[in-house]
C-alpha cells in the first residue's frame, strides 16, 4: 500500500515520447507482507502491484498533470488473473503494462509479470476513469487527453479479452431499440 501512496502522490516523471500505446516497464522485489502463509505472493498482492503499475505508466505519459485539473481519476471496473509460477521473498519483478485498446466505456490493460526472464503472472483489467461527483468519463475522452498522439481508433483487442470483456459485461453496449 505504501509504494502505491508513493506511486501516486509523488509519481515518477514523465519519459519523453512515450505513447499511449507503448510499454511501461515498472520493477519491484517481493517483500514479506507480500507473501501469504505459503511463502509466495498472495493473490492479493499481484492487485496491489498492479496498481503500481498502472500508477507507473500514467505517469510515464504525464497522465496525472493532464488529469489532475479535470480532477479525474481511474478505478478498475474488472480484473483477470493466470499465475504460472509462484514470485517468493526479494524476488526481483518486472511488470509490463500496455494498452490494448478500448471502447466507448473502458481501457483494457494488459499487465505481464516476469521473474529472471520468465512470465510469472499475466493480468487483464478493464479500467474507467470518473470525474467530480463519479461521473463516467468515456474511454474516447480519456485517450483523447492521454494521448494525443494515438489512433483515433482502438486498436482491436485480442479474441480472448473481447470474449471476456463481454462475459463479464464490461464491455460496450450499443443501446438496444425501444
Amino acid at each position: 500500500m505504501i509504494q502505491l501512496t508513493w506511486a501516486s502522490l509523488r509519481p515518477r516523471k514523465p519519459v519523453p515520447g512515450r505513447g499511449l500505446l507503448d510499454p511501461s516497464v515498472t520493477r519491484l522485489r517481493v517483500h514479506p507482507g507480500d507473501l501469504d502463509l505459503y511463502l509466495h505472493v498472495n493473490n492479493g498482492a499481484y492487485l496491489q502491484m498492479m496498481d503500481v503499475a498502472r500508477s507507473n505508466y500514467i505517469a510515464d505519459i504525464d497522465g496525472f498533470r493532464k488529469i489532475g485539473d479535470r480532477k479525474w481519476y481511474p478505478v478498475v471496473a474488472a480484473s483477470t488473473m493466470t499465475y504460472k509460477r509462484s514470485l517468493q521473498l526479494w524476488d526481483r519483478v518486472e511488470i509490463t503494462t500496455r494498452v490494448l485498446g478500448w471502447d466507448e466505456r473502458v481501457v483494457y490493460i494488459e499487465q505481464v509479470f516476469t521473474c529472471g526472464g520468465r512470465v510469472a503472472a499475466k493480468g487483464y483489467v478493464a479500467g474507467r476513469f470518473l470525474g467530480p461527483g463519479g461521473l463516467r468519463v468515456p474511454a474516447p475522452d480519456v485517450v483523447a487527453l492521454m494521448g494525443p498522439d494515438a489512433p483515433a481508433t482502438s486498436p482491436e483487442l485480442p479474441d480472448d479479452v473481447a470474449a471476456w470483456a463481454r462475459a463479464l459485461d464490461v464491455a460496450h453496449r450499443d443501446a438496444s431499440p425501444a
